[in-house]
């Protein structure tokens, strides 16, 4: 059995090859429940992804999630893929999971962009420092002509790091003392929030917001304002209608009807949905992570060996 991990995994998975991996899956799909979720005390969890393809293979990621690990200088969530043949079952590789989640994550909202963002967006705010953050910020910057990143974390100095980091890339970086979304292109979260960062009223006309942090119905990261003003895409209605705070509680307080979700990533994908409709329309990308994005991302790492 392989073991692939970080830094390999980083050049098995190349930003445009990722995103068609991604975009394939999503067109053809697989077999992926909802993600198993264990509570291991108040704060942490533990969640377990699987997938497969009958004639090809399967996958299933172990994830810890521990938002203390801040304080102690730790990601906040690591974990590790196996991938196996479907057929036999023969173990093939074990991927180091916290660049997988990273690099699909960011792949996936790279994919969804590229339906909803303009195309000569130029400008975008990060919201969050940490490890997605980061990779949110390359995968845009490799295909959208960005002149401005900025970065903006609760914690200023994690913002002027990661601000550093992707500066010394060649990246236009900088930390922002501010998360005001307005005259910004393209919109990015990554946090923990359990309150809105992102307002309706502060967000500009033609902006694409990225919602990804918020993965529990108790996050929340936009408010319903927001959302019901913008073109509302999620990565898969199951998910997104279980898990993502934004949505879940917005709709609870009468914001809007499930419906209101214009399309997921597949329906983009397979051409059954529209993206962007309007240079001025706001559009909202909701994504809870989709166990088929872990299973495309190591088929693609493992079959590029």
């Amino acid at each position: 059995m392989r073991m692939i991990e970080a830094a390999e995994l980083r050049r098995r998975l190349p930003w445009p090859a990722l995103v068609q991996a991604l975009a394939a899956m999503f067109r053809h799909g697989c077999e992926a429940p909802l993600r198993h979720r264990h509570p291991i005390d108040a704060d942490n969890m533990l969640l377990l992804m699987p997938a497969w393809q009958a004639a090809g293979y399967t996958g299933v990621k172990i994830v810890h999630v521990a938002p203390g690990n801040a304080a102690l200088g730790l990601p906040a969530v690591h974990a590790a893929y196996l991938l196996s043949a479907a057929v036999t079952g023969v173990p093939l590789a074990l991927l180091e999971g916290g660049e997988l989640t990273d690099r699909r994550t960011a792949a996936a909202s790279l994919l969804a962009a590229q339906y909803l963002a303009r195309p000569d967006s130029r400008r975008l705010l990060v919201l969050g420092a940490g490890r997605v953050a980061a990779a949110l910020a390359e995968a845009h910057a490799s295909h959208f002509p960005l002149a401005e990143v900025a970065i903006w974390a609760r914690r200023p100095e994690q913002a002027a790091a990661l601000a550093a980091r992707l500066a010394a890339h060649g990246l236009p970086a900088h930390a922002s003392a501010s998360a005001d979304p307005a005259g910004f292109d393209i919109v990015a979260a990554a946090t923990l929030a359990q309150t809105p960062l992102l307002r309706g009223a502060e967000v500009s006309p033609g902006t694409h917001v990225d919602l990804v942090g918020a993965f529990r119905p108790t996050m929340r990261e936009a408010d319903a304002a927001l959302l019901a003003r913008a073109r509302l895409v999620v990565d898969t209605r199951a998910g997104c209608l279980a898990e993502a705070g934004d949505i879940v509680q917005a709709i609870a307080e009468g914001a809007f009807a499930a419906s209101h979700i214009a399309a997921d990533l597949g329906e983009l994908c397979r051409g059954e949905a529209s993206g962007r409709t309007d240079p001025a329309e706001v559009t909202v990308f909701k994504s809870v992570g989709w166990a088929g994005e872990d299973l495309a991302a190591a088929i693609l790492a493992h079959e590029s060996a």
